[in-house]
């Protein structure tokens, strides 16, 4: 009955660690995105100043560009699977401390910036590990596609329950209860780490010092021209076009005449749009292609972010969001499945560093670009140049593109997945 069943289920699925991956992850994420909507809604409840929502982003992910690249030596020297619990434990003490703070009122606005320092420390560790961690819990090699489609899902399906669930708790209790909820939430993926079931790994032995491991990382990924263009291509969206997520109070506030519960509604939509790419992400039995989507999500972030910048409707801002997430998706689990198939796996740990390095390390810098701007000429006129910006980063990578196209089918043919 059970086999009969697995059947149905999409590829990675089938394979038992991935299952409890994606249930522990699942309920956690969740959990993460209302502590992100909290945060910064009490950040600019307590000052109403963009420019200190971008000081928090920046701080919160600051450690992902200087750590990042020694995480990824880590993930390459240690078990991924005992990483991964070291970090979620971190994180959920991180959580409940910021709980703690908050529901005694001795919150203020210095501790979240040490307390959001802290998470992105972990962060460094963590992401990269989770990333390259997704390799070891499926079954089968030709299913790391659609494990990575679905993690992108799973993320994406969090960020529209999250929110909303956020901004309805913020508007009743308090943003307390949903740090609170949060830090209780890991126990789920520390639970489903400790229920998975290894054959012991032998990890390799690397020469050299950390310092020399990174630099092996940066030459041989910046030498594969498909590496080097996806990395940039990240590099470029996260410093543009997540600059949203820290100005999104904004619009609620003052451009939508909203409260929580509207910022709650504009995070869920663009949790809609990534969900809808997720899914569609997961269906594909094939990476063939994927470079087309490389290229569409930025074009559609750019279009989204220029409409939701010029927006005073709610309807519209909200169609708006949901093509933002849709954009964002695409470009991201796409270069991110890309990758994952292309790279060797010696060096997996260091090029999925540089690849998180890109895509969060660029956020802090594009928080505090994003924040300073906006308190110059305004939220709408800052989404507007991102937007911009996004689609001429789209424009220059689909003119490499047939070049890039050889060199990976090549690469494919190399591994076995493509036919010589």
């Amino acid at each position: 009955m059970q086999l009969t069943a697995s059947k149905f289920l999409p590829p990675a699925l089938r394979s038992r660690n991935y299952r409890l991956f994606f249930a522990g992850q699942g309920i956690s994420l969740i959990g993460s995105w209302m502590t992100q909507l909290a945060t910064v809604w009490l950040v600019y409840h307590i000052t109403s100043s963009p420019l200190m929502l971008g000081v928090v982003g920046f701080t919160s992910q600051i450690p992902n560009f200087i750590l990042t690249p020694f995480g990824g030596v880590l993930v390459d020297r240690f078990p991924r699977h005992r990483i991964l619990l070291t970090t979620q434990v971190l994180a959920m003490l991180q959580s409940l401390s910021l709980a703690a703070l908050a529901l005694t009122n001795n919150i203020n606005i210095e501790l979240i910036l040490v307390l959001s320092f802290i998470q992105g420390v972990i962060s460094a560790a963590d992401a990269p590990a989770r990333q390259a961690f997704v390799t070891e819990l499926v079954d089968r090699p030709e299913d790391l596609a659609n494990a990575i489609a679905i993690n992108s899902t799973m993320f994406n399906g969090a960020r529209l329950i999250g929110p909303a669930i956020g901004g309805l708790l913020i508007a009743r209790v308090g943003e307390a209860y949903c740090f609170l909820i949060d830090g209780v939430s890991y126990i789920a993926v520390i639970a489903a780490l400790l229920a998975m079931r290894f054959q012991p790994k032998k990890m390799p032995k690397i020469a050299g010092s950390p310092l020399q491991r990174i630099k092996e990382g940066f030459i041989y990924a910046f030498e594969c021209p498909p590496i080097r263009a996806i990395l940039l291509l990240s590099a470029l969206v996260s410093l543009m076009g997540m600059q949203y997520t820290v100005l999104v109070p904004v619009f609620a506030d003052k451009v939508l005449n909203g409260n929580a519960q509207t910022l709650g509604f504009l995070m869920a939509a663009s949790g809609v749009g990534a969900v809808f790419g997720g899914v569609y992400l997961a269906t594909r039995t094939t990476v063939v292609g994927l470079g087309k989507l490389i290229i569409l999500g930025p074009a559609l972030l750019g279009i989204g972010l220029i409409t939701f910048s010029c927006s005073r409707h709610l309807p519209l801002s909200l169609l708006a969001m949901l093509t933002i997430g849709l954009g964002i998706i695409l470009q991201v689990a796409s270069g991110n499945t890309v990758l994952q198939t292309i790279i060797d796996d010696d060096k997996r740990g260091r090029v999925m560093s540089l690849y998180t390095m890109s895509f969060l390390g660029m956020v802090p810098f594009g928080n505090l670009l994003g924040g300073s701007i906006a308190d110059r000429i305004g939220a709408p006129n800052t989404l507007a140049i991102a937007g911009i910006a996004c689609l001429l980063g789209s424009l220059f990578f689909s003119r490499q593109l047939p070049a890039l196209k050889k060199i990976v089918h090549a690469i494919y043919v190399r591994k076995g997945i493509l036919p010589a």
